[in-house]
């Protein structure tokens, strides 16, 4: 009776789009300074590669797709207020987001690395030489969460910054604000490439290594797994792999074919 009353729901929903002239719309947050997962290019057009994954499955699902930049460590109440229906964009799969958040199969892997100057001026080498530094990280990423939960480690710094971006945080490295970071290595590599010289990445994993989802409010099981489906087809059919290619030079997707 419960499924009877869903399907009859959904077409309802649909049906009153088509008589409104109306499309279905996909609300998507993301970090719009977050490379090369979303990011602005030098027109100031959003790019990225789940961008380009986001697209593609709003195509095949027939609906419009918006994409709203939110700050990354608001995004619990970005997605349980409404004001998104997704987020989607390189986002963590983690303990503390299950409170508030249903996810996809993980698509890609990832872990948290240390970034310093290029030439490594301080000479750390390792995550046991970052005692006595100021660490930097992006407020309400996975490694914020870690090293929060972490006293031991949060207490050994000089000192501890968070950045509302990516962006901000790289920059304040460059700077001289912070001594080293701790960042996503898939976002680490794509600014160290596309800033020859500028900086570079210390060898050393910090925290759990974590699987890349997109996320959904908790109570939205229907569109969490219509999304899914067409996921699992793009990795079938090869397109995911083709986005990946353009984006990394190599398939990072991690679902099974």
């Amino acid at each position: 009776m419960k499924k009877i009353f869903l399907l009859l729901m959904i077409a309802l929903f649909v049906t009153g789009c088509v008589a409104s002239g109306k499309t279905p719309k996909l609300v998507v947050g993301v970090d719009d300074e977050f490379a090369p997962m979303a990011f602005r290019d030098e027109q100031g057009k959003l790019v990225g590669f789940d961008i380009d994954l986001a697209k593609e499955v709003a195509r095949r699902m027939g609906v419009d797709i918006e994409f709203k930049p939110i700050l990354w460590d608001n995004k619990r109440e970005e997605i349980t207020s409404g004001n998104v229906d997704i987020i989607w964009n390189g986002l963590d799969i983690t303990d503390e987001s299950r409170d508030y958040m249903i996810f996809s199969k993980p698509y890609m892997d990832n872990r948290q690395i240390l970034l310093v100057k290029h030439g490594n001026p301080l000479g750390i080498h390792s995550d046991s030489e970052i005692a006595g530094k100021v660490v930097g990280t992006q407020a309400g990423s996975n490694s914020a969460e870690y090293i929060n939960a972490t006293p031991s480690l949060k207490d050994s710094f000089a000192g501890f910054k968070t950045y509302r971006s990516v962006k901000t945080a790289f920059e304040d490295l460059s700077l001289g604000g912070v001594d080293v970071l701790i960042v996503d290595e898939i976002a680490a590599r794509y600014e160290i490439a596309a800033h020859p010289g500028k900086f570079e990445a210390v060898e050393a994993t910090i925290g759990p290594v974590t699987k890349i989802g997109i996320g959904f409010r908790k109570d939205d099981t229907e569109l969490r797994d219509r999304v899914q489906k067409v996921f699992d087809d793009m990795v079938e059919d090869g397109t995911a792999k083709k986005i990946s290619e353009h984006w990394f030079q190599a398939d990072l997707i991690k679902l099974k074919r």
